[in-house]
Protein backbone atom coordinates (compact mmCIF):
# COMPACT_ATOMS: atom_id res chain seq x y z
CA UNK A 1 0.00 0.00 0.00
CA UNK A 2 1.51 3.46 -0.59
CA UNK A 3 2.26 5.92 1.47
CA UNK A 4 0.68 9.30 1.19
CA UNK A 5 3.10 12.21 1.00
CA UNK A 6 2.69 14.91 3.28
CA UNK A 7 2.17 17.23 0.86
CA UNK A 8 -0.20 15.40 -1.45
CA UNK A 9 -4.00 16.72 -0.85
CA UNK A 10 -6.25 14.40 0.77
CA UNK A 11 -8.62 12.56 -1.64
CA UNK A 12 -11.87 13.79 -2.01
CA UNK A 13 -14.80 12.15 -3.47
CA UNK A 14 -15.05 11.16 -6.94
CA UNK A 15 -17.70 10.69 -9.26
CA UNK A 16 -15.88 7.76 -11.25
CA UNK A 17 -16.26 6.98 -14.99
CA UNK A 18 -17.32 4.40 -17.13
CA UNK A 19 -20.61 3.01 -17.22
CA UNK A 20 -23.44 2.45 -13.98
CA UNK A 21 -24.52 -0.67 -14.44
CA UNK A 22 -26.87 -1.80 -12.58
CA UNK A 23 -26.36 -5.26 -9.90
CA UNK A 24 -26.99 -8.46 -12.46
CA UNK A 25 -29.86 -9.39 -10.17
CA UNK A 26 -31.67 -6.70 -11.08
CA UNK A 27 -31.33 -7.47 -15.09
CA UNK A 28 -31.80 -11.16 -15.18
CA UNK A 29 -34.75 -13.14 -15.11
CA UNK A 30 -35.53 -15.73 -11.29
CA UNK A 31 -34.63 -19.07 -12.73
CA UNK A 32 -38.33 -19.65 -12.11
CA UNK A 33 -39.62 -17.42 -14.45
CA UNK A 34 -36.55 -18.98 -17.21
CA UNK A 35 -37.50 -22.63 -16.06
CA UNK A 36 -41.70 -21.09 -17.21
CA UNK A 37 -40.37 -19.42 -20.15
CA UNK A 38 -38.46 -22.61 -21.68
CA UNK A 39 -40.85 -24.90 -21.09
CA UNK A 40 -43.96 -22.40 -22.69
CA UNK A 41 -41.55 -22.29 -25.60
CA UNK A 42 -41.09 -25.92 -25.95
CA UNK A 43 -44.82 -26.93 -25.75
CA UNK A 44 -43.44 -29.84 -24.12
CA UNK A 45 -40.56 -30.73 -22.53
CA UNK A 46 -38.93 -33.11 -19.85
CA UNK A 47 -37.43 -31.80 -16.39
CA UNK A 48 -33.99 -32.98 -17.80
CA UNK A 49 -33.61 -31.87 -20.80
CA UNK A 50 -34.86 -27.53 -18.91
CA UNK A 51 -31.80 -28.47 -16.94
CA UNK A 52 -29.96 -29.14 -19.60
CA UNK A 53 -30.56 -26.43 -21.60
CA UNK A 54 -30.42 -23.94 -18.55
CA UNK A 55 -27.35 -25.50 -17.26
CA UNK A 56 -28.72 -25.70 -14.36
CA UNK A 57 -29.26 -28.39 -12.10
CA UNK A 58 -31.54 -30.97 -12.33
CA UNK A 59 -32.94 -30.68 -8.32
CA UNK A 60 -33.06 -27.35 -8.65
CA UNK A 61 -35.59 -27.58 -12.49
CA UNK A 62 -37.75 -30.49 -10.30
CA UNK A 63 -37.84 -28.17 -6.95
CA UNK A 64 -39.33 -24.95 -9.22
CA UNK A 65 -41.48 -27.20 -11.26
CA UNK A 66 -43.07 -28.88 -8.22
CA UNK A 67 -43.88 -25.16 -6.83
CA UNK A 68 -44.90 -23.90 -10.42
CA UNK A 69 -47.36 -27.42 -10.45
CA UNK A 70 -48.77 -26.25 -7.17
CA UNK A 71 -49.69 -22.51 -8.48
CA UNK A 72 -51.26 -24.27 -11.59
CA UNK A 73 -49.06 -22.67 -13.90
CA UNK A 74 -47.27 -25.99 -15.31
CA UNK A 75 -48.69 -29.28 -15.64
CA UNK A 76 -47.24 -32.76 -16.29
CA UNK A 77 -47.96 -34.82 -19.08
CA UNK A 78 -47.57 -38.47 -19.97
CA UNK A 79 -46.01 -39.11 -23.27
CA UNK A 80 -45.48 -42.13 -25.14
CA UNK A 81 -41.49 -43.48 -25.09
CA UNK A 82 -40.74 -44.08 -28.81
CA UNK A 83 -40.72 -47.69 -29.42
CA UNK A 84 -42.51 -49.01 -26.05
CA UNK A 85 -45.06 -50.03 -27.66
CA UNK A 86 -47.44 -49.85 -24.83
CA UNK A 87 -45.03 -51.66 -22.58
CA UNK A 88 -43.30 -49.87 -19.16
CA UNK A 89 -44.54 -46.45 -17.74
CA UNK A 90 -44.59 -43.74 -20.48
CA UNK A 91 -42.63 -40.75 -20.15
CA UNK A 92 -43.51 -37.49 -18.23
CA UNK A 93 -42.70 -34.15 -19.65
CA UNK A 94 -43.86 -30.70 -18.69
CA UNK A 95 -46.52 -27.88 -20.23
CA UNK A 96 -48.16 -25.24 -19.70
CA UNK A 97 -51.56 -25.91 -18.51
CA UNK A 98 -53.32 -23.87 -20.97
CA UNK A 99 -56.45 -23.09 -18.56
CA UNK A 100 -54.72 -21.50 -16.26
CA UNK A 101 -55.46 -17.61 -17.51
CA UNK A 102 -56.90 -16.55 -20.77
CA UNK A 103 -55.92 -12.91 -22.13
CA UNK A 104 -57.24 -11.31 -25.61
CA UNK A 105 -55.24 -9.07 -28.01
CA UNK A 106 -56.45 -6.27 -30.20
CA UNK A 107 -55.44 -4.19 -33.03
CA UNK A 108 -57.02 -1.29 -34.27
CA UNK A 109 -56.58 0.19 -37.37
CA UNK A 110 -58.50 2.39 -40.23
CA UNK A 111 -60.13 -0.54 -42.12
CA UNK A 112 -61.05 -2.54 -39.31
CA UNK A 113 -60.73 -3.63 -35.42
CA UNK A 114 -59.42 -7.72 -35.23
CA UNK A 115 -59.36 -9.33 -31.86
CA UNK A 116 -58.48 -12.84 -30.47
CA UNK A 117 -58.64 -14.74 -27.53
CA UNK A 118 -56.07 -17.14 -26.59
CA UNK A 119 -55.29 -19.20 -23.68
CA UNK A 120 -52.18 -19.19 -21.34
CA UNK A 121 -50.15 -21.63 -23.93
CA UNK A 122 -51.21 -19.45 -26.55
CA UNK A 123 -53.73 -21.51 -28.34
CA UNK A 124 -55.99 -19.41 -30.35
CA UNK A 125 -59.95 -20.02 -28.65
CA UNK A 126 -61.85 -17.45 -31.07
CA UNK A 127 -61.11 -14.30 -33.15
CA UNK A 128 -63.53 -11.61 -34.71
CA UNK A 129 -63.41 -8.50 -37.54
CA UNK A 130 -65.27 -5.50 -37.12
CA UNK A 131 -64.92 -3.42 -40.52
CA UNK A 132 -64.87 0.39 -40.06
CA UNK A 133 -65.18 3.45 -42.33
CA UNK A 134 -61.75 5.08 -42.61
CA UNK A 135 -60.48 8.05 -40.62
CA UNK A 136 -59.92 9.16 -36.80
CA UNK A 137 -62.09 8.74 -34.33
CA UNK A 138 -62.71 10.36 -30.76
CA UNK A 139 -61.62 8.59 -27.73
CA UNK A 140 -65.18 7.88 -26.33
CA UNK A 141 -66.04 6.44 -30.25
CA UNK A 142 -62.95 4.19 -29.94
CA UNK A 143 -63.55 3.03 -26.27
CA UNK A 144 -66.79 2.10 -27.69
CA UNK A 145 -65.89 0.11 -30.59
CA UNK A 146 -63.35 -1.80 -28.26
CA UNK A 147 -65.75 -2.89 -26.04
CA UNK A 148 -68.47 -3.96 -28.73
CA UNK A 149 -65.56 -6.07 -30.50
CA UNK A 150 -64.46 -7.52 -27.03
CA UNK A 151 -67.94 -8.54 -25.74
CA UNK A 152 -68.20 -10.45 -29.51
CA UNK A 153 -65.39 -12.24 -29.43
CA UNK A 154 -65.63 -13.01 -25.70
CA UNK A 155 -69.05 -14.29 -26.58
CA UNK A 156 -67.28 -16.69 -29.39
CA UNK A 157 -65.02 -17.95 -26.75
CA UNK A 158 -67.93 -18.89 -24.01
CA UNK A 159 -66.35 -16.46 -21.59
CA UNK A 160 -67.22 -12.97 -20.16
CA UNK A 161 -64.18 -10.68 -20.43
CA UNK A 162 -64.31 -10.63 -16.45
CA UNK A 163 -62.29 -14.20 -17.10
CA UNK A 164 -60.00 -12.40 -19.35
CA UNK A 165 -56.08 -11.74 -17.31
CA UNK A 166 -54.95 -9.04 -19.42
CA UNK A 167 -55.74 -7.55 -22.80
CA UNK A 168 -53.12 -6.48 -25.33
CA UNK A 169 -53.72 -3.36 -27.64
CA UNK A 170 -52.25 -2.24 -30.90
CA UNK A 171 -52.99 1.06 -32.28
CA UNK A 172 -50.62 2.64 -35.74
CA UNK A 173 -48.95 6.07 -34.55
CA UNK A 174 -46.04 7.06 -32.01
CA UNK A 175 -46.85 4.62 -28.73
CA UNK A 176 -45.02 4.76 -24.98
CA UNK A 177 -45.75 1.26 -23.67
CA UNK A 178 -44.61 1.33 -21.14
CA UNK A 179 -46.90 4.80 -19.81
CA UNK A 180 -49.80 3.65 -22.04
CA UNK A 181 -49.99 6.40 -23.55
CA UNK A 182 -50.31 7.05 -27.20
CA UNK A 183 -48.66 10.72 -28.63
CA UNK A 184 -49.97 10.05 -32.26
CA UNK A 185 -52.44 7.60 -33.98
CA UNK A 186 -54.23 7.96 -37.23
CA UNK A 187 -56.85 6.12 -35.57
CA UNK A 188 -56.99 8.86 -32.75
CA UNK A 189 -58.20 12.09 -33.35
CA UNK A 190 -56.72 13.68 -30.22
CA UNK A 191 -53.25 13.37 -29.23
CA UNK A 192 -51.25 12.65 -25.97
CA UNK A 193 -54.16 10.23 -24.52
CA UNK A 194 -53.55 7.80 -21.76
CA UNK A 195 -55.17 4.95 -23.64
CA UNK A 196 -53.97 2.30 -21.40
CA UNK A 197 -55.55 3.75 -18.56
CA UNK A 198 -58.81 4.92 -20.27
CA UNK A 199 -59.44 1.44 -22.01
CA UNK A 200 -58.42 0.01 -18.40
CA UNK A 201 -61.10 1.67 -16.63
CA UNK A 202 -63.61 0.68 -19.65
CA UNK A 203 -62.96 -2.65 -19.85
CA UNK A 204 -62.76 -3.21 -16.75
CA UNK A 205 -59.07 -5.37 -17.02
CA UNK A 206 -55.65 -4.70 -17.38
CA UNK A 207 -54.90 -3.15 -21.17
CA UNK A 208 -51.68 -3.37 -22.35
CA UNK A 209 -50.79 -0.81 -25.14
CA UNK A 210 -48.04 -0.90 -27.77
CA UNK A 211 -47.56 0.00 -31.48
CA UNK A 212 -49.02 -1.88 -34.00
CA UNK A 213 -45.59 -2.55 -35.80
CA UNK A 214 -44.00 -3.74 -32.25
CA UNK A 215 -47.03 -5.87 -32.12
CA UNK A 216 -46.51 -7.88 -35.85
CA UNK A 217 -42.63 -8.20 -34.34
CA UNK A 218 -43.71 -9.95 -31.30
CA UNK A 219 -46.16 -12.41 -32.92
CA UNK A 220 -43.01 -13.42 -35.02
CA UNK A 221 -41.26 -13.73 -31.83
CA UNK A 222 -44.01 -15.68 -30.21
CA UNK A 223 -45.54 -17.57 -33.04
CA UNK A 224 -43.55 -17.39 -36.29
CA UNK A 225 -40.02 -17.20 -38.03
CA UNK A 226 -38.61 -15.20 -35.53
CA UNK A 227 -38.97 -17.66 -32.38
CA UNK A 228 -35.20 -18.76 -33.07
CA UNK A 229 -33.96 -15.80 -33.98
CA UNK A 230 -31.81 -13.51 -31.96
CA UNK A 231 -31.66 -10.38 -33.73
CA UNK A 232 -34.22 -9.71 -36.63
CA UNK A 233 -36.26 -6.61 -38.49
CA UNK A 234 -39.90 -6.62 -39.28
CA UNK A 235 -40.96 -4.12 -41.57
CA UNK A 236 -44.68 -3.67 -41.76
CA UNK A 237 -46.38 -1.99 -44.87
CA UNK A 238 -49.97 -0.96 -44.93
CA UNK A 239 -52.07 1.78 -43.76
CA UNK A 240 -48.56 3.33 -42.89
CA UNK A 241 -45.35 1.68 -43.00
CA UNK A 242 -43.96 0.32 -39.52
CA UNK A 243 -40.83 -1.53 -37.89
CA UNK A 244 -40.23 -3.69 -35.55
CA UNK A 245 -36.60 -4.77 -33.94
CA UNK A 246 -35.43 -7.39 -31.46
CA UNK A 247 -32.23 -7.48 -30.29
CA UNK A 248 -31.04 -10.40 -28.12
CA UNK A 249 -34.64 -11.95 -28.12
CA UNK A 250 -35.97 -9.13 -26.82
CA UNK A 251 -38.17 -6.20 -28.65
CA UNK A 252 -36.66 -2.83 -28.73
CA UNK A 253 -38.49 0.05 -28.01
CA UNK A 254 -35.80 2.87 -27.79
CA UNK A 255 -35.36 5.15 -24.70
CA UNK A 256 -38.17 6.52 -24.56
CA UNK A 257 -40.46 3.58 -26.32
CA UNK A 258 -40.81 5.78 -29.35
CA UNK A 259 -38.33 4.34 -31.35
CA UNK A 260 -38.25 2.26 -34.76
CA UNK A 261 -40.44 4.38 -36.44
CA UNK A 262 -38.55 3.63 -40.07
CA UNK A 263 -41.83 5.18 -42.07
CA UNK A 264 -40.98 8.45 -40.45
CA UNK A 265 -37.26 8.68 -41.78
CA UNK A 266 -36.67 11.26 -44.46
CA UNK A 267 -36.03 10.04 -47.65
CA UNK A 268 -36.64 13.14 -49.49
CA UNK A 269 -36.22 16.81 -47.98
CA UNK A 270 -39.58 18.97 -48.32
CA UNK A 271 -41.23 15.76 -50.01
CA UNK A 272 -44.91 14.73 -50.05
CA UNK A 273 -46.79 15.21 -46.93
CA UNK A 274 -47.24 12.72 -44.60
CA UNK A 275 -50.12 11.80 -42.43
CA UNK A 276 -48.24 12.42 -39.52
CA UNK A 277 -47.29 16.41 -40.71
CA UNK A 278 -44.08 16.28 -41.70
CA UNK A 279 -43.04 15.91 -45.28
CA UNK A 280 -40.12 13.82 -47.07
CA UNK A 281 -41.05 10.64 -44.62
CA UNK A 282 -40.47 7.13 -46.20
CA UNK A 283 -44.21 6.40 -45.27
CA UNK A 284 -45.35 9.59 -47.83
CA UNK A 285 -44.13 7.44 -50.89
CA UNK A 286 -44.74 3.69 -49.75
CA UNK A 287 -47.80 3.72 -47.71
CA UNK A 288 -51.42 2.90 -49.13
CA UNK A 289 -52.61 6.60 -48.86
CA UNK A 290 -49.69 7.49 -50.95
CA UNK A 291 -49.93 5.05 -53.47
CA UNK A 292 -53.89 5.99 -53.60
CA UNK A 293 -52.66 9.81 -53.97
CA UNK A 294 -50.47 8.39 -57.37
CA UNK A 295 -53.74 6.23 -58.66
CA UNK A 296 -55.92 9.12 -58.74
CA UNK A 297 -53.52 10.41 -61.44
CA UNK A 298 -52.23 7.54 -63.12
CA UNK A 299 -55.32 6.02 -63.49
CA UNK A 300 -56.71 9.62 -64.79
CA UNK A 301 -60.17 9.16 -62.25
CA UNK A 302 -60.95 10.92 -59.23
CA UNK A 303 -60.94 9.17 -55.64
CA UNK A 304 -64.25 10.25 -54.81
CA UNK A 305 -64.85 10.62 -50.96
CA UNK A 306 -66.18 7.46 -49.34
CA UNK A 307 -64.55 4.95 -51.48
CA UNK A 308 -62.51 2.52 -50.02
CA UNK A 309 -58.88 2.84 -50.46
CA UNK A 310 -57.77 -1.11 -50.93
CA UNK A 311 -60.51 -0.49 -54.15
CA UNK A 312 -58.41 2.09 -55.72
CA UNK A 313 -55.31 0.18 -54.84
CA UNK A 314 -56.45 -3.08 -56.76
CA UNK A 315 -57.40 -1.17 -59.80
CA UNK A 316 -54.30 -0.05 -59.42
CA UNK A 317 -52.59 -2.71 -59.42
CA UNK A 318 -54.44 -4.64 -62.22
CA UNK A 319 -53.57 -1.54 -63.96
CA UNK A 320 -49.93 -2.47 -63.32
CA UNK A 321 -50.23 -6.30 -64.15
CA UNK A 322 -51.69 -5.23 -67.24
CA UNK A 323 -48.62 -3.16 -68.64
CA UNK A 324 -49.92 0.47 -67.89
CA UNK A 325 -46.87 2.12 -68.03
CA UNK A 326 -48.13 5.07 -65.26
CA UNK A 327 -49.29 2.65 -62.92
CA UNK A 328 -46.37 0.27 -62.73
CA UNK A 329 -44.08 3.57 -62.04
CA UNK A 330 -45.54 4.31 -59.32
CA UNK A 331 -44.96 0.72 -58.17
CA UNK A 332 -41.24 1.21 -59.34
CA UNK A 333 -40.93 4.15 -57.45
CA UNK A 334 -42.36 2.93 -54.36
CA UNK A 335 -40.26 -0.01 -54.61
CA UNK A 336 -37.01 2.25 -55.19
CA UNK A 337 -37.78 4.32 -51.33
CA UNK A 338 -38.70 0.84 -49.81
CA UNK A 339 -35.39 -0.17 -51.17
CA UNK A 340 -33.61 2.86 -49.51
CA UNK A 341 -35.48 2.41 -46.11
CA UNK A 342 -34.75 -1.62 -45.94
CA UNK A 343 -30.57 -0.83 -47.06
CA UNK A 344 -31.07 1.71 -43.57
CA UNK A 345 -32.07 -1.19 -41.78
CA UNK A 346 -29.14 -3.01 -42.98
CA UNK A 347 -26.69 -0.73 -42.50
CA UNK A 348 -28.27 0.27 -38.51
CA UNK A 349 -28.85 -3.25 -37.11
CA UNK A 350 -27.11 -5.97 -39.42
CA UNK A 351 -30.35 -8.09 -38.86
CA UNK A 352 -30.08 -11.86 -39.38
CA UNK A 353 -33.36 -11.40 -41.20
CA UNK A 354 -35.92 -8.77 -42.23
CA UNK A 355 -39.37 -9.70 -42.73
CA UNK A 356 -41.74 -7.71 -44.84
CA UNK A 357 -45.14 -8.41 -43.15
CA UNK A 358 -48.64 -6.34 -44.00
CA UNK A 359 -51.51 -6.43 -46.40
CA UNK A 360 -49.74 -4.75 -48.84
CA UNK A 361 -47.33 -7.55 -49.28
CA UNK A 362 -49.71 -9.10 -51.84
CA UNK A 363 -48.77 -6.01 -54.14
CA UNK A 364 -45.23 -8.03 -55.25
CA UNK A 365 -44.25 -4.87 -57.27
CA UNK A 366 -43.31 -3.54 -53.79
CA UNK A 367 -40.56 -6.47 -53.79
CA UNK A 368 -39.97 -6.97 -57.18
CA UNK A 369 -36.61 -8.54 -57.73
CA UNK A 370 -35.01 -5.31 -58.73
CA UNK A 371 -36.40 -3.65 -55.37
CA UNK A 372 -34.44 -6.20 -53.50
CA UNK A 373 -31.35 -5.87 -55.81
CA UNK A 374 -31.32 -2.23 -55.26
CA UNK A 375 -31.43 -2.74 -51.53
CA UNK A 376 -28.56 -4.89 -51.57
CA UNK A 377 -26.66 -2.30 -53.90
CA UNK A 378 -27.22 0.78 -51.09
CA UNK A 379 -26.34 -1.60 -48.48
CA UNK A 380 -23.04 -1.32 -47.46
CA UNK A 381 -20.53 -3.86 -48.94
CA UNK A 382 -18.57 -5.84 -45.92
CA UNK A 383 -18.05 -8.70 -48.22
CA UNK A 384 -20.59 -10.93 -46.35
CA UNK A 385 -24.20 -11.56 -47.88
CA UNK A 386 -26.61 -9.17 -46.88
CA UNK A 387 -29.79 -10.46 -44.47
CA UNK A 388 -32.28 -12.60 -46.20
CA UNK A 389 -35.64 -10.64 -46.87
CA UNK A 390 -39.14 -12.85 -46.32
CA UNK A 391 -42.63 -12.02 -46.98
CA UNK A 392 -44.92 -12.78 -44.81
CA UNK A 393 -48.42 -11.41 -45.99
CA UNK A 394 -50.74 -11.86 -43.47
CA UNK A 395 -54.13 -10.58 -42.56
CA UNK A 396 -54.81 -8.50 -39.28
CA UNK A 397 -55.25 -11.65 -37.21
CA UNK A 398 -51.28 -11.88 -37.15
CA UNK A 399 -51.72 -8.70 -35.63
CA UNK A 400 -53.91 -9.50 -32.87
CA UNK A 401 -52.06 -12.35 -32.08
CA UNK A 402 -48.94 -9.82 -31.17
CA UNK A 403 -51.31 -7.92 -29.13
CA UNK A 404 -52.11 -11.35 -27.29
CA UNK A 405 -48.48 -12.26 -26.97
CA UNK A 406 -47.76 -8.85 -25.17
CA UNK A 407 -50.87 -9.77 -22.82
CA UNK A 408 -49.19 -13.24 -22.12
CA UNK A 409 -45.65 -11.58 -21.88
CA UNK A 410 -46.97 -8.57 -19.07
CA UNK A 411 -49.12 -11.62 -16.90
CA UNK A 412 -46.02 -14.07 -17.14
CA UNK A 413 -43.91 -10.80 -15.73
CA UNK A 414 -46.87 -10.21 -13.20
CA UNK A 415 -47.01 -13.93 -12.14
CA UNK A 416 -42.82 -14.37 -12.04
CA UNK A 417 -40.93 -11.83 -11.44
CA UNK A 418 -40.36 -11.11 -8.20
CA UNK A 419 -39.44 -7.41 -8.82
CA UNK A 420 -43.31 -6.51 -10.16
CA UNK A 421 -44.89 -8.42 -6.94
CA UNK A 422 -42.28 -5.93 -4.73
CA UNK A 423 -43.59 -2.84 -6.79
CA UNK A 424 -46.82 -4.27 -6.10
CA UNK A 425 -47.34 -4.11 -2.83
Amino acid sequence: MRSRHPKEPLAEARPGCGPLIAPLTDQTRPLRQQVFERVRAAGLIPRVQVAKELGVSPASVTTITQELIEAGLVEEVQVPREGDQGRGRPAVSLGVRAGAYLVAGMKLSDREHTAVIVDFAGNLIADDVISRSPGPMTLPDLLTAMETLLGRVCAKAGVPPSALAAMGLGVPGFVDCQQGMVMWSSVLIERGVALAQAATARLGLTVHVDNDANLVTLAELWFGAGRQLADFAVVTIEHGVGMGCVINHRIYRGAKGLGMELGHTKVQLDGALCRCGQRGCLEAYVADYALAREATTALNSVHREGQPVNILLESLYDHAKAGNPAARSIFRRAGRYLAVGLSNVVNLFDPSLIILSGDRMRYDYLYAAETLAEMEHLAISTGRPKPPVEIHAWGDLLWAHGAAALALSEVTERLLSPAREIAAQ
